[in-house]
């Protein structure tokens, strides 16, 4: 019989030469919350407890198909952010640190109540889910190309009660419509294809391409379809936030400067890098 200690041992040695020590540590934890609902402080009470045949298994054949680069996400279909369980699938992205500081970001400046929201691009819904936990009685709405991201986006609102008005919609052929907003955001598509050569092989093997990639002659190209929709969309005083890849942030900027925007600033991430953008119209 196998002990738990021997087992996490185990898996830890299969799972760091991939992920670091950290990393397999957090994994070999979120695993054994999944299959046993036990958290850090009952693993080391049991650690010299034998575990079953049936853990064994559900135990290496997760860690099997974590040494194949497959996201834990994935595997186990859900996702801890913003102080929120999540639904994910291989259709959404997995939702990152960063976006939660946008998230903060757009709750911290905008304390106003019955504010009109639109998410574009909106994934695994969790942008538009978290403003609408966030901000004061908002109406938000959220577009997505993708009908697979609006079934997990809408499990995602129903998972949390808040009322979300869905709707596909390509952010590349924005609609003129009568719709008059408050505040828009987007984390839309924003890495070139050459920076696939440096992306881990979780991301580039598992994650949606579509939601991921835009080409090096036209890497704003969702920038710029969704700030031309947003000038006329949002209200006076509006305010149109972006998730920025920080290479292409500068470029926006000049871009986005003779459109008669009230106010632009660029705003860095935890990291100090040019990840956000804030337009006032």
């Amino acid at each position: 019989m196998t002990t738990l200690r021997q087992l996490i041992d185990e898996s830890k040695a299969s799972l760091s030469p991939i992920y670091g020590d950290n990393e397999a540590t957090w994994l070999i934890r979120t695993i054994m919350e999944h299959v046993k609902g036990w958290n850090q402080v009952e693993l080391a009470i049991r650690a010299n407890e034998e575990v079953s045949e049936f853990i064994c298994h559900e135990v290496k054949s997760v860690v099997g198909r974590l040494c194949q680069y497959e996201p834990i996400q994935y595997i186990y279909s859900d996702t801890y952010w913003h102080g929120m369980t999540l639904k994910v699938s291989p259709s959404v992205l997995i939702p990152r640190p960063e976006t939660s500081e946008l998230v903060d970001i757009i709750a911290g400046e905008n304390k106003a109540t019955d504010l009109k929201v639109l998410d574009v691009c909106t994934g695994s819904g969790c942008i538009a889910v978290a403003l609408a936990k966030s901000l004061n009685f908002p109406d938000v709405d959220a577009t997505d190309i993708s009908s697979e991201a609006l079934d997990i986006a809408k499990s995602n609102a129903s998972l949390h009660k808040v009322k979300i008005n869905f709707r596909i919609e390509d952010a590349l052929n924005m609609p003129s419509d009568d719709n008059r907003y408050d505040i828009i955001v987007s984390n839309p598509p924003y890495v070139m294809d050459s920076e696939k050569k440096q992306m881990d092989k979780n991301v580039l093997e598992y994650e949606p391409a579509l939601a991921l990639f835009v080409t090096d002659d036209n890497p704003l190209a969702f920038y710029k379809s969704i700030a031309l929709y947003a000038k006329n969309a949002l209200r006076d005083e509006g305010k149109l936030y972006f998730e920025l890849n920080p290479l292409t942030a500068d470029s926006l900027l000049e871009w986005m400067k003779p459109q008669g925007w009230a106010d632009l600033r660029l705003i860095r991430d935890m990291y100090a890098k040019k990840r956000f953008m804030l337009a006032v119209k």
